[in-house]
């Protein structure tokens, strides 16, 4: 294959995979969650042929999934810098410096996470805390404590 027909594949690739990987990650999304619906379909089938008292679906049943992952701004622009110093460091040992000016673009992309951490992820932070203390509150209040005195 010569290096024109080459060259013309490697941006079709590219456009390619940028869509096949967000469709590929929704049908297993999709699958994943039709795989749960099924299993307590299942479930609640079974104990109702056995005559068991069947309590209602939870409310989160229902609900999109929520995302609960802790905001990690600090640890990305950490990982970031280091890549782009990393890169450009071997890039100026391999070709010199105006090749390792290409390290810049991660570091600064670093800096810039870094620098959203240090002006506004703290306050984020603090707000994904107290929103996972209230969620443990309401859940516990839910369940009830095992130390309550129910003949009160």
């Amino acid at each position: 294959m010569n290096e024109d027909a080459l060259a013309v594949f490697i941006p079709i690739i590219a456009i390619f995979m940028s869509l096949l990987i967000p469709i590929v990650y929704a049908i297993t999304d999709y699958r994943r969650r039709r795989d749960i619906v099924e299993a307590h379909h299942k479930e609640r089938l079974a104990g109702i042929e056995r005559g068991m008292e069947i309590p209602p679906l939870p409310e989160a049943f229902f609900k999109p999934m929520e995302k609960t992952d802790r905001p990690r701004h600090l640890l990305t622009g950490m990982i970031w810098l280091f890549v782009g110093i990393g890169v450009g460091a071997f890039l100026y040992s391999v070709a010199g410096h105006d090749v390792a000016a290409i390290g810049l673009i991660p570091a600064g992309v670093g800096l810039a996470f870094l620098v959203y951490y240090f002006i506004e992820g703290r306050n984020e932070l603090a707000e994904y805390k107290s929103r996972e203390a209230a969620r443990s509150a309401s859940r516990d209040a839910a369940k009830g404590t095992p130390f309550e005195n129910k003949a009160a």
